[in-house]
C-alpha cells in the first residue's frame, strides 16, 4: 500500500482511536437507546403530521403535496433540533475524559501523530451523529412519494445539519485538547450551544422588526435553524435580492462554508497544540495570590489553607450554597451573569424610554431577554443538582457522609435548600427586571406622552384596547411560579443524581425529563391561552416562559380571553392560574422528595461501590 495512501487512511477510516471510540460506543446500551429514541420521536411526528394535514375523507393531489410539505417541514426543523441537543451529549465525552492530565500523558507516549490523535477523536465521536443522519433518510425520503418535497431540500437540510454537527464537534475537540476543560466544562459547552442559537434567533427576530424587511438577516448565516428556514419558507423569510450582499443571497451556502471553515481553523490549531500542551500553560501560576482571588478572598490557587467560613446550621444546605463559591471561576461566573444581566435588563428599558426602542420592539426585547435568562438559571440548577449526589459517589464523599448523624431527610431537604439558595442571586436578574418594567408601567412611564400604554385591537371590531407596556401584577406573578418551577427543576435533577451511576448520565437524563416536561406544558400553555377563553388564561401560567410572555405581550398571549370576555377577567385569571401552578409544582416537588427520603438507603446500597 502506498505510503501516502496509508497515512490519509490512519487520519481516518483505520485510525486507532477512532477505531476504539466506534467499538466501544457500539457496545453501549446507552447509544442504542439514544439511536432508538432518536428514529421513535421522528416517525411518531411525521406520523401525527401526516395524519392531522392529510386526515380527510378525500384528497386530491394538491391536498396530499401539501400534507408531505408540511410534514417535512416538521420534521425537518425536529431533525435539526434532536442533532444539535445530541450532538453535546455524544462529544462530552471528549471534553470529560479526554481532558484528563493522566488521559493525554499516556496518549502523547504512542506514536500517533498530533493529526491522528486530533482527528481519531473527531472522527470516532462525530460518527455516531452522522449515523443518525443517514438512518432517518429513508423516512426523508417516504416523505416524497406524497410530493410537494423536492430532493434538493432533503439534501440541503441534511447538509445543514450535517455541518452543524461537525462545527460542535470540533469545538468539543478544541476544549479537550486546550486541557482547560474538565466535567465541569461539559455543561458549560452545553449551555453554550443553547444559549447561542437562542440568542442569534432572537437578534434575527428584533432585526427584521425594526428594520421591517422579514427576509433574512446576517444572524441567518450563523444560525443553522436561521438557514433552514430560508431554506423552507422562501416565501415568508426570503432571501436578499441579487444587489444584497452574497451571504444573504445564499444563507445555506454561506452557513455551510463557514462552520466547515471555522471548524478546519479549530482543528489545526488543536492539531499545533495538541503536543505542546494546549493552553494549559495560560492557567499556570507564577508563585503568590494574583490579585483577582485577593478581590474575591481567595487564597492562592491548589493553597492548602483557606479563610474561616461560617457553617449553618444544616451542613449538607451550606456546602451546596456557600461552597459551591469556593473557586475563582465559579465566583467570576455567576456574578458575570447577574452583571450582564442586570445591565441588559436596564439597557432594554432606557432604550424604550429614549425612543431607541417602539412598544414591539421593547416587548420583543424584553420578552426573549428574561425568557432566555430563566432557560439558562433552569439548565444550572440542573446540572447542579444531577451532579450533586453522583458527584460525591464518584469522589467517595458520600460514603463518609453515610458515616455522620446526618439523616436520609435533612441530606436531601439540605441539597435542595442549598442549592435554591445558590440560584436567587441569578433568579434575582429576570425577576428584578420584570419587577422594574411593571414599576416603569405603573408610573407612566416617568412621563411619557402615551404613559407607556399600547394598543390592541378587538376582534369584534370594537375601539382598540389600552394596556400598559407590561402588567403592573407581573412583579408579584412572577415569582410565585418561577420559584417554585427552578425549585422542581433541582429535585429532578437530585432524583437523577441519586439513581444513575455518573455525572453525565444523570444531567442528560435530567434535562431530557424536564425539557419535555416543560416542553409539553409550556407549548399547551401556549396554544390554550391564544385560543381557549378565560381558563386559557389560568394554564398560560402553568410554565414560567409562557407567563412572562402574556405579562409583556396580554394582547397576543391571551388573545382568546380578551376577545371572549374581558381584560379583567383574564387578568384575574392569570392570577388565579400563578398560584394554582406554584401550588403544583410544590406539591411535585414535596411527592418527589419524600420518595427520595423512603427509597433513599435502598438506592444508595444498589450503588455502593460505584465510582
Amino acid at each position: 500500500m502506498p505510503v501516502l495512501l496509508r497515512w490519509l487512511l490512519r487520519l481516518g477510516p483505520i485510525n486507532p482511536i477512532a477505531v476504539r471510540l466506534v467499538q466501544n460506543g457500539s457496545r453501549r446500551t446507552r447509544h442504542m437507546y439514544v439511536r432508538s429514541a432518536y428514529l421513535a420521536v421522528l416517525i411518531i411526528v411525521l406520523l401525527w403530521s401526516l395524519l392531522i394535514n392529510g386526515g380527510a375523507a378525500t384528497l386530491n393531489y394538491r391536498d396530499l403535496a401539501k400534507a408531505g410539505a408540511t410534514s417535512f417541514i416538521y420534521i425537518a426543523y425536529l431533525q435539526i433540533g434532536l442533532i444539535c441537543v445530541l450532538a453535546p451529549v455524544f462529544m462530552a465525552g471528549a471534553i470529560a475524559q479526554e481532558a484528563s492530565p493522566r488521559t493525554w500523558e499516556v496518549l502523547l507516549t504512542t506514536p500517533l501523530g498530533a493529526a491522528e490523535i486530533v482527528l481519531g477523536n473527531l472522527f470516532g465521536r462525530l460518527f455516531f451523529i452522522l449515523a443518525l443522519l443517514l438512518a432517518s433518510l429513508p423516512l426523508f425520503a417516504l416523505v416524497q412519494y406524497f410530493g410537494g418535497v423536492p430532493g434538493r431540500s432533503i439534501f440541503a437540510s441534511y447538509l445543514i445539519a450535517g455541518c452543524a454537527a461537525v462545527l460542535v464537534g470540533t469545538i468539543a475537540i478544541a476544549l479537550a485538547v486546550s486541557r482547560l476543560a474538565g466535567r465541569r466544562a461539559v455543561f458549560a459547552f452545553y449551555v453554550s450551544v443553547v444559549t447561542y442559537l437562542a440568542v442569534t434567533m432572537a437578534i434575527d427576530a428584533l432585526l427584521r422588526t425594526r428594520s421591517g424587511n422579514p427576509g433574512v438577516t446576517w444572524m441567518t448565516v450563523i444560525n443553522p435553524f436561521l438557514s433552514l428556514r430560508a431554506l423552507l419558507n422562501p416565501s415568508n423569510y426570503p432571501r436578499a435580492d441579487e444587489a444584497g450582499p452574497w451571504a444573504l443571497q445564499h444563507p445555506v451556502t454561506a452557513w455551510c462554508y463557514g462552520s466547515l471553515g471555522i471548524s478546519l481553523f479549530l482543528m489545526l490549531a488543536s492539531t499545533l497544540t495538541v503536543r505542546t500542551g494546549g493552553l494549559k500553560w495560560l492557567a499556570g501560576n507564577r508563585g503568590g495570590i494574583p490579585w483577582y482571588r485577593k478581590i474575591f478572598g481567595l487564597g492562592a490557587s491548589g493553597a492548602e489553607f483557606r479563610p474561616p467560613r461560617s457553617v449553618w446550621n444544616n451542613p449538607i444546605a451550606w456546602r451546596e450554597a456557600a461552597a459551591r463559591n469556593s473557586t475563582f471561576g465559579r465566583i467570576l461566573a455567576r456574578w458575570s451573569f447577574v452583571a450582564l444581566g442586570v445591565a441588559l435588563g436596564i439597557a432594554v428599558i432606557l432604550a424604550y424610554h429614549t425612543g431607541a426602542f417602539n412598544a414591539k420592539d421593547f416587548q420583543l426585547a424584553l420578552a426573549y431577554t428574561l425568557i432566555g435568562e430563566l432557560i439558562v438559571i433552569a439548565l444550572v440548577a440542573i446540572n447542579m443538582s444531577a451532579t450533586a449526589v453522583s458527584r460525591e459517589r464518584e469522589d467517595g464523599t458520600l460514603d463518609l457522609l453515610l458515616t455522620t448523624p446526618i439523616t436520609p431527610k435533612s441530606y436531601l431537604a439540605g441539597k435542595i435548600r442549598g442549592l435554591v439558595a445558590y440560584l436567587l442571586p441569578m433568579l434575582a436578574v429576570p425577576l428584578g427586571t420584570l419587577a422594574l418594567a411593571s414599576l416603569y408601567a405603573i408610573t407612566g412611564g416617568l412621563g411619557r406622552s402615551d404613559g407607556a400604554m399600547v394598543s390592541i385591537p378587538q376582534g369584534s371590531g370594537g375601539p382598540p384596547l389600552q394596556l400598559p407596556i407590561v402588567l403592573p401584577e407581573a412583579a408579584l406573578l412572577a415569582p410565585l411560579v418561577v420559584l417554585p418551577f427552578m425549585t422542581f427543576c433541582v429535585v429532578i435533577g437530585l432524583q437523577w443524581s441519586l439513581k444513575s451511576k455518573g455525572t453525565i448520565a444523570s444531567v442528560v437524563g435530567a434535562v431530557g425529563v424536564v425539557g419535555v416536561v416543560s416542553g409539553v406544558v409550556g407549548a399547551c400553555a401556549y396554544k390554550s391561552g391564544a385560543d381557549v377563553p378565560v381558563l386559557g388564561s389560568v394554564l398560560a401560567a402553568l410554565s414560567p416562559a409562557t407567563l412572562v410572555y402574556s405579562c409583556i405581550q396580554p394582547g397576543d398571549a391571551m388573545a382568546g380571553s380578551i376577545a371572549n370576555s374581558s381584560l379583567g377577567q383574564a387578568r384575574v385569571a392569570l392570577v388565579i392560574g400563578s398560584a394554582v401552578a406554584g401550588a403544583v409544582y410544590l406539591a411535585i416537588v414535596y411527592g418527589i422528595q419524600t420518595s427520595m427520603v423512603k427509597n433513599f438507603d435502598f438506592t444508595v446500597r444498589k450503588l455502593a461501590g460505584i465510582k
